[in-house]
């Protein structure tokens, strides 16, 4: 009974999923792959849409005030077609720049815990950033702007979308699809968008549902500070990405990615302690022999 006792007394890990971010999270700011983001988007909207006054000022107050510059002119009445901003903005953009990162490559797959991508960005953009960083083998499934966004209420996950989530399942959070206000924290004077993103709540709760995400075990890595103070009232336990000094919201503030192991080394203690439980020792046996 001695070794059995052992075998069942197999601590559980705090943590049982790790939820990541993606542009300038998974790489450095000073890539320079987010400004050319931002300069793609001017572009789309003086070229695409025609604004042709205070083009900065209004991008800026758009993705402050709507998580997203794309959610913004949506909710302001801009009728454009979601696939077509997209390629222009993240469709152009020299992915180059990104470099593979065995480093983060080698610290990811040493965690034998979940790890999801949760992205306001279009698919396509994602695995094209993963790919350049040589990390598209380290994540369960992806959850970006295709699953959050629907075009059919009826129709939240369609059979593609399924595809790039294992396990995902279809949301039952009632409200969710493209004839929602993704910002319910937005002022009740400010138009409703129909994009549903970080940093409001509603984006959160469809990803917990899609990906059967446990908040109060998950760890949240992202360089928004706003997404990390939603995603800490949400239940998560949440990590500041690209900053070295903790706020409000904010439990772990990691300089780089890279930084992972010091910041938490807690996710390896808890896994070499379940080794050691499960295997608490090697037994010998002795096989006779006969002469």
């Amino acid at each position: 009974m001695e070794y059995g006792d052992r075998y069942q007394h197999v601590p559980k890990p705090k943590f049982d999923c790790l939820l990541f971010d993606v542009d300038d999270t998974l790489y450095p700011l000073h890539s320079g792959l987010s400004g050319e983001v931002t300069k793609n988007i001017i572009e789309f909207m003086v070229n695409k849409l025609g604004i042709k006054d205070n083009v900065l000022e209004l991008n800026a107050k758009l993705y402050k005030d709507y998580g997203t510059t794309m959610a913004g002119l949506k909710a302001i009445g801009y009728d454009f077609d979601y696939d077509d901003y997209h390629s222009f903005v993240h469709g152009r953009l020299p992915y180059e720049i990104l470099k593979p990162d065995p480093v983060l490559k080698n610290l990811l797959h040493s965690l034998p815990i979940r790890k999801v991508i949760f992205s306001n960005s279009n698919e396509e953009h994602v695995a094209n950033v993963l790919g350049r960083l040589g990390l598209e083998d380290c994540f369960e499934g992806v959850i970006s702007f295709e699953n959050l966004n629907s075009i059919k209420k009826t129709d939240l996950l369609d059979d593609e979308n399924d595809a790039n989530f294992k396990g995902s399942k279809r949301s039952t959070i009632p409200g969710t699809g493209t004839d929602v206000n993704s910002s319910s924290e937005i002022n009740a004077e400010s138009p409703k968008t129909p994009v549903v993103c970080k940093p409001f709540e509603d984006a959160f709760e469809q990803a917990f549902a899609i990906a059967q995400i446990d908040p109060h075990r998950t760890l949240f890595f992202d360089d928004s500070i706003r997404n990390l103070q939603t995603g800490k009232r949400m239940g998560l336990h949440t990590i500041w990405v690209g900053s070295s000094h903790k706020t409000e919201g904010v439990d772990y503030a990691l300089e780089s990615i890279h930084n992972i192991r010091e910041a938490l080394p807690e996710l390896w203690e808890s896994i070499e302690r379940a080794e050691e439980v499960c295997y608490p020792e090697k037994v010998a046996i002795e096989t006779p022999v006969r002469a």
